[in-house]
């Protein structure tokens, strides 16, 4: 299902925080946003899960108009990984990756069989299936990041919207996931701090600065040294990695030192 979010605005405590914001995530792609710090890209996600209400424009999934769609349809549609995806509850993993299905279910329908193979599918994919009986206040954030990716796939959704799903983890879980979500089919709008790791999975990536749209293409059309340079304030090399193709950023501890006329 394609998602389009158009002319977008964020307003809050009378600050902008996304500006008349256009993005195109196409059928079955993965679209990646980056940008420094406060760029407002968790805010532009937090539009397609919901939890904010665009001050103005309009967040298209498919021909429908996100906001005028009941929640329970839209959250069988659209499933979110968030910052603050946390639990203060210690529910077991299954149970928590059980919640993934509340969407489709009324009261306290028990889950059907098929429903519980899909839940032990997704906490296989994700490697989380050996830690089913364990509370989740017991678990790394690595392990926690993984149930919770877990339950959003276990929802079934047309498009996935995640932020930062790769914190916590570590470089093997970091590239099964990506690897998981490239071959998926889903629609996914991916917030990414790491570049490289953006090139690598995403079709397109859009850039953010200062809450405007700056940049939209391919990474390769995207990742050069000056929009680097001008976008996160610091000097990079761009080459090409040796296997993919995609474009890879290599810089110095003294890169963002270099970038703003800094000497030590």
């Amino acid at each position: 299902m394609e998602l389009r979010l158009d002319g977008v605005t964020v307003e809050i405590d009378g600050k902008v925080i996304v500006q008349d914001l256009s993005l195109d995530v196409p059928d079955g792609r993965i679209v990646g946003l980056i940008g420094p710090n406060g760029s407002g890209k968790s805010t532009a996600l937090r539009c397609v899960y919901r939890a904010l209400r665009p001050s103005h424009g309009v967040v298209w999934l498919g021909s429908d108009d996100l906001s005028t769609l009941k929640l329970r349809r839209s959250a069988r549609s659209v499933a979110a990984l968030t910052q603050d995806g946390g639990t203060d509850l210690d529910f077991t993993v299954a149970e928590t990756v059980a919640l993934g299905r509340a969407p489709h279910l009324r009261g306290n329908q028990p889950l059907s069989e098929r429903e519980r193979g899909l839940c032990r599918w997704a906490m296989a994919q994700l490697d989380v299936l050996h830690l089913a009986d364990r509370g989740m206040l017991a678990l790394s954030g690595g392990e926690r990041q993984r149930v919770f990716v877990a339950r959003a796939l276990v929802q079934e959704p047309q498009v996935l919207v995640l932020d930062e799903p790769t914190n916590h983890l570590d470089v093997r879980h970091q590239i099964e996931l990506l690897s998981l979500l490239r071959g998926s089919g889903l629609t996914v709008l991916v917030v990414l701090h790491d570049l490289n790791l953006a090139a690598a999975a995403c079709d397109r990536l859009g850039v953010l600065s200062g809450g405007r749209l700056v940049a939209t293409g391919t990474p390769a059309e995207v990742l050069t040294a000056e929009l680097i340079r001008e976008v996160f304030g610091v000097v990079v090399s761009v080459v090409t990695h040796p296997l993919t193709g995609d474009p890879q950023l290599l810089h110095s501890l003294d890169s963002a030192r270099s970038s703003k006329g800094i000497r030590t």
